[in-house]
């Protein structure tokens, strides 16, 4: 009997994190081929990009200029500081009230 686990081969490629401006131009390029009459996955696929990520960026990006999506990026990145700065904040609160309390 054949274990197909083992014959398998299963290749995956790498991540790459694309910035912004990488983004809107690689979204412009699907729209224009798109335009020409080639196949989404087509274009897709002569980018070296999948289906999914275009309509994921697309989701995201989609109307935007390159200025405004740098600044979406700087908003995203403060506002995550921001959340673990109150995470922060919230722990130190709750060990302060323990202590406060007798509780330890």
């Amino acid at each position: 009997m054949l274990d197909w686990t083992a014959t398998r081969e299963v290749m995956v490629m790498p991540r790459k994190r694309y910035p912004p401006e990488e983004i809107i131009q690689h979204l412009r390029t699907v729209e224009l081929d798109t335009g020409k009459g080639l196949a989404v996955l087509d274009a897709c696929r002569k980018l070296g990009i999948t289906e999914q990520t275009y309509y994921r960026w697309k989701k995201e990006y989609g109307g935007l200029r390159v200025d405004q999506a740098k600044r979406l990026k700087a908003l995203e990145q403060e506002n995550l500081r921001l959340k673990r700065i109150v995470a922060d904040q919230a722990v130190d609160l709750s060990i302060l009230k323990e202590v406060a309390s007798g509780n330890f």
